[in-house]
């Protein structure tokens, strides 16, 4: 356990505050997150051999399905992405009565032998095989060992493994993300509009809570990571520790990596926010984070246990961002101040690798990053994750606001310092006038997605106008799917993609913005290779599903998440833009309402805090923009009125109307 963190584990398990439900509306048919923790299977996929009475195991009917003959199967489709522990009623069974259960995310790996692949890769996607029930059985429930939870898939398929006839019933399954709440569709926030340009006018709604429930299932038990090195293939398990917490923590993916990653955390956080508000999971991850710093030079892993991954300094940025994140949307000094050493101390590593240029110079050993190739040396990417690390910018509270918090002027005057000489250098050194965009560093003529995304988001650039160009320059990179990332090559990645959107609506481009989402989320959304109600963590060019193939998968298209939370960039998105509400001190104690109307005609949502209820509902109608406005009394706030300027008030509600042009 790294230095100053005797009383993390204490603190991990608490919540941060009590919040309410969102109001009711429409909205809520759109919401993924299932009534129950107990969930069943929605319909028969397909039945294979000799099986009858299959139907019967759909909804919590009461019927039985007989199997008898021996690799007979039934493939189950529960409708959605779900996870846990399967439970089943063998009804009757001879002595030599036996079966297995494989489970898949995409219907494309659908298999009687295999499972998709959660904890290893494997050219032949055979890593994990499947859970056997051998011979005999025992007449009654069965229910899986929770160290063999599944934590995501959508289709199960139940096989018989003998010549001997085989009934079952009753099949479900319990519900193991999000364990600490019990009514998994009490969201504190939500989202509606109409898309009149996306064949599903619901299309935005739904993908707002697509992301939504993707960070649910991201939450995980302390005690539910994956399984380490002593796994005998093929096989599996979800019972790994997930560090010195003792309370829910916000991971990677819900079927794998089942670990604390603090770059995922760069955009779940948000998304949590906006729809759960339950910030005790990002806590807890940031208290592994911080449990793992390096008492001798002040490094962070790049991931949590049990893959304890290092050599990053992008990743120690943003856990850094992340306790910045944390704390503007809860107000929790206490985490703050109980981490601020270590928080520090990371800072002086990561400014120790500044040369005499003002940049980080990355190395060898800390290019880790996201899986793209290219990240060392004066690195885009990593400088403009270092300057988000350092100074308070536009909405973002940052290490010098922390440090005034903390009450050391002189530390919070040092960072600031720090900061503005990484932008000025950043600025000479990386912009491409001719090209309009920043170069991915000084020594090639790359101009990455990610880099010149985050210089946009995290107000690296000096003006309007360099905003305004790195937009116009991003969309060389769109195809019909998505865009493509120069970073690494056949690889379309909704986590650069999610920065990228917020750029585009930070450049004035909302429309835009909105084509991106259609393009990109739309497709994974709607496809039919994937669950169709969680988000995939990256796919390749042409659409298919061997996201880094040839970049550490191993040619195992089995492998790649289809419930990624640093895909869900556009849920927070579509708030923070398109509603255009963001809050600017902790809890929103001041708030900046700025909607970007993105070629919509309404927009309705918002989300609460430990002050209270944050309310934006605006329309355009009759060449008259309308704005209903409710925030908690007590705060204030900035209101950029589309045609007519900005205005500040205070908490409450209001009512602003403009005419259009």
């Amino acid at each position: 356990m790294g230095p100053c963190l005797r009383h993390l584990a204490l603190l991990a398990g608490l919540a941060t505050s009590c919040v309410a439900r969102a109001p009711s509306g429409p909205w809520d048919v759109f919401n993924y997150a299932p009534a129950s923790k107990t969930v069943y299977p929605a319909r028969v996929y397909g039945v294979t051999g000799s099986v009858s009475g299959a139907d019967g195991l759909v909804d919590g009917n009461a019927g039985q399905a007989v199997f008898s003959s021996n690799g007979s199967y039934v493939t189950l489709d529960f409708g959605k992405e779900v996870g846990g522990v399967v439970s089943l009623n063998v009804d009757n069974a001879t002595s030599n009565s036996a079966f297995s259960l494989s489970f898949t995310e995409s219907p494309l790996f659908i298999s009687p032998t295999e499972s998709d692949d959660t904890v290893y890769t494997c050219a032949l996607e055979n890593c994990d095989g499947v859970e056997a029930v051998p011979a005999p059985l025992t007449i009654g429930t069965f229910t899986q060992p929770i160290e063999r939870l599944r934590g995501g898939f959508r289709y199960l398929t139940v096989v018989s493994n003998s010549e001997d006839f085989l009934a079952i019933s009753n099949i479900s399954v319990a519900i193991t993300f999000a364990p600490h709440i019990d009514d998994l569709r009490n969201y504190t926030g939500y989202f509606y509009a109409k898309d009149p340009q996306y064949e599903d006018a619901d299309f935005l709604t739904k993908l707002w809570y697509a992301g939504a429930y993707t960070v649910q299932t991201n939450t995980i038990a302390p005690d539910q990571g994956r399984g380490g090195p002593d796994i005998i293939l093929p096989g599996w398990a979800n019972n790994a520790s997930l560090g010195p917490i003792t309370g829910p923590a916000l991971v990677d993916g819900a079927k794998r990596d089942r670990t604390v990653w603090p770059g995922d955390m760069g955009i779940s956080t948000h998304t949590q926010l906006v729809s759960t508000y339950d910030l005790v999971s990002t806590k807890n991850s940031l208290i592994v984070m911080f449990s793992t710093q390096n008492a001798t030079t002040g490094a962070l892993n790049y991931s949590g246990p049990g893959i304890n991954a290092q050599g990053s300094d992008t990743y120690i940025s943003w856990t850094l961002i992340g306790a910045h994140n944390y704390f503007l949307y809860t107000g929790d000094l206490d985490l703050i101040q109980t981490v601020w050493t270590n928080y520090t101390k990371a800072v002086a590593f990561l400014s120790s690798h500044i040369d005499d240029t003002g940049l980080l110079n990355v190395t060898e050993e800390y290019s880790n990053d996201w899986a793209r190739v290219g990240g060392t040396g004066h690195n885009s990417a990593a400088n403009a994750l270092m300057y988000q690390a350092l100074p308070i910018s536009k909405t973002y509270i940052t290490a010098a606001n922390l440090a005034g918090y903390m009450n050391d002027s002189d530390l919070q005057a040092t960072y600031a310092a720090n900061a503005s000489a990484v932008k000025a250098a950043y600025n000479t050194l990386l912009w491409d006038d001719a090209a309009g965009m920043f170069r991915d560093n000084d020594t090639t003529t790359l101009h990455p997605q990610d880099g010149n995304s985050l210089a946009v988001l995290y107000n690296v650039t000096n003006s309007p106008s360099q905003n305004q160009a790195i937009s116009d320059g991003l969309t060389q990179l769109w195809s019909d799917i998505g865009t493509l990332s120069p970073e690494l090559s056949d690889t379309i990645s909704p986590f650069v993609g999610g920065f990228e959107l917020r750029a585009h609506f930070i450049a004035g481009n909302g429309e835009r913005a909105l084509d991106l989402i259609r393009k990109e989320w739309g497709y994974m959304l709607y496809t039919n290779i994937s669950v169709q109600s969680t988000l995939l963590e990256g796919f390749t060019a042409n659409g298919s599903l061997g996201y880094r193939a040839t970049a550490g998968y191993d040619y195992d298209y089995s492998y790649t998440s289809h419930s990624h939370g640093w895909s869900t960039g556009p849920t927070p998105a579509l708030t923070f833009h398109v509603l255009g509400l963001q809050i600017t001190s902790p809890q929103g104690q001041t708030w900046s309402v700025a909607p970007l109307t993105s070629g919509l005609s309404a927009a309705a949502g918002g989300f609460e805090t430990g002050l209270g209820w944050f309310g934006v509902n605006w329309t355009i109608a009759d060449n008259e923009f309308r704005l209903e406005l409710d925030t908690p009394e007590g705060t204030s706030g900035v209101v950029d009125v589309p045609g007519n300027g900005t205005v500040v008030l205070g908490g409450g509600r209001h009512v602003l109307t403009q005419v259009l042009p």
